[in-house]
């Protein structure tokens, strides 16, 4: 390789199955508080829908106000999507802990450090899976405070199904450019 750096005193060790690499990890640890920051949003998101988790309000008629059942699932799911938001962001803070570290033993290159690459990889892919499961199921609860609020969506209640299938479309189509996006990453 041409462009390779001689002056290195330590080029990357490649011993067995754990191969560790020299590579620019301020990008990485940019896209981990990126991460954390998101999931302390949505966290405090799952918080506020919990204080506000009240019994199903008596105000649809007959057989289309949500029972206490939509109740108990909306809280499931909230505890569920925490789970997984705080599962996320403490993998993310443990690998930017590491990556900052591993930077400290390093003062003159500040922006590269020794890692094993599929251990980073893994992580990130952690992270980012946490983040992904803990939106599916705050999408979930919301679908049940849409229930509570507006009307079972079983019954078809014009301001309940619009809800539910606003909050479905936009989220599922940010879901799908976040997952596309960590999949190029992971591929390129």
């Amino acid at each position: 390789m041409e462009d390779e750096d001689h002056s290195s005193p330590k080029p990357p060790e490649h011993s067995g199955s754990m191969a560790t690499t020299t590579t620019t990890t301020s990008i990485h640890v940019t896209a981990l508080d990126g991460v954390v920051n998101v999931n302390s949003l949505f966290t405090v998101a799952v918080f506020v829908g919990l204080s506000l988790t009240g019994p199903p309000s008596p105000g649809q008629g007959g057989g289309c106000s949500a029972g206490a059942d939509v109740a108990r699932n909306l809280l499931a799911f909230e505890v569920v999507s925490f789970s997984f938001f705080l599962f996320s962001s403490l993998v993310a803070q443990g690998l930017k802990l590491a990556l900052n570290l591993i930077n400290a033993n390093d003062p003159h290159d500040a922006f590269r450090a020794r890692i094993d690459a599929r251990l980073l990889r893994l992580g990130m892919l952690a992270s980012a899976g946490g983040s992904v499961l803990g939106c599916v199921f705050l999408l979930l609860s919301m679908v049940d405070v849409i229930q509570i609020r507006l009307g079972l969506l079983s019954c078809g209640a014009p301001p309940a199904v619009r809800s539910a299938a606003a909050l479905i479309a936009l989220v599922s189509v940010a879901l799908a450019v976040y997952v596309s996006t960590v999949f190029y990453a992971f591929t390129h």
